[in-house]
């Protein structure tokens, strides 16, 4: 027969779980290679698409290397600067959750107990087993608070967030991600440059989105292809745009560098 477990082994069992499941949300919600991934496409999208258009308009490709440079460290600062922030809006969200939870734990705790019932009750327990799973999850207020959070609120703890890493890691990924279309037109000349540009984003966007698959879900193959299309139609549109404000304001006849 089964030994049934001590009210201290299930305190314990639980804690342990809830640990697990956070590590789990923190690895896969705000983990740095989230951050990098973010940046980097981001920037490789953006500039992509200005550097094609701005490269569509005239033969100077200084003028390419000038709007590319402006484009790249304008996208790093404005993404760092959206990561920074977003990730202090989490801090602030979290801490009004918690604080709400605390609160109705103290002065509503039928109602609290209720909902980590329900919780269990999902969770398959049933009879005895529930309520001995209530009783001890009710009797520790750090573990009750820390159940309604990461259970009801699907919510993990702040310290998983660092808004002025997250800023850093999001923008220098920015830069990089913006200088991979750019860096043709460093050697090469506007016409070239505009192939390869095409051709190595569309191939590293592609690259990213099929790995991107590999560590979430989805056919890495699809991811990929969504990828590249993504960056296809930027550079398409920026490219298009490009030649017809190029042809318009006679840019052609800038003398090429």
């Amino acid at each position: 027969m089964k030994k049934k477990k001590t009210r201290t082994e299930i305190i314990e069992f639980s804690k342990k779980v809830q640990q697990h499941m956070e590590t789990e949300r923190k690895g896969n919600a705000s983990g740095m290679l989230a951050d990098i991934i973010l940046g980097g496409q981001d920037g490789l999208v953006n500039v992509l698409g200005i550097v094609l258009g701005v490269a569509s308009a005239t033969s100077d490709r200084f003028i390419v290397l000038v709007a590319g440079l402006v484009a790249t460290f304008a996208e790093s600062i404005s993404m760092a600067a959206v990561a920074y922030t977003t990730a202090r809006a989490e801090q602030d969200h979290y801490r009004r959750e918690l604080k709400q939870e605390k609160w109705e734990i103290e002065h509503l705790p039928e109602v609290e107990t209720e909902e980590i019932r329900l919780i269990y009750m999902k969770k398959g327990l049933r009879g005895k087993e529930l309520e001995q799973m209530v009783k001890s999850v009710t009797g520790n207020k750090e573990l009750w608070v820390s159940v309604m959070m990461t259970e009801e609120l699907g919510m993990t703890p702040i310290e998983n967030y660092n808004p002025v890493r997250a800023a850093i890691i999001v923008g220098i990924s920015a830069i990089i991600g913006s200088l991979i279309p750019l860096a043709p037109f460093f050697f090469f000349s506007v016409q070239d440059s505009i192939v390869l540009s095409l051709v190595i984003g569309t191939l590293v966007l592609f690259a990213v989105g099929a790995y991107k698959a590999k560590i979430t879900v989805g056919k890495w193959w699809k991811s990929g292809a969504e990828m590249a299309i993504i960056g296809m139609v930027a550079a398409i549109s920026g490219y298009l745009i490009g030649k017809v404000l190029g042809n318009f304001f006679g840019l052609k006849q800038v003398p090429a560098g």
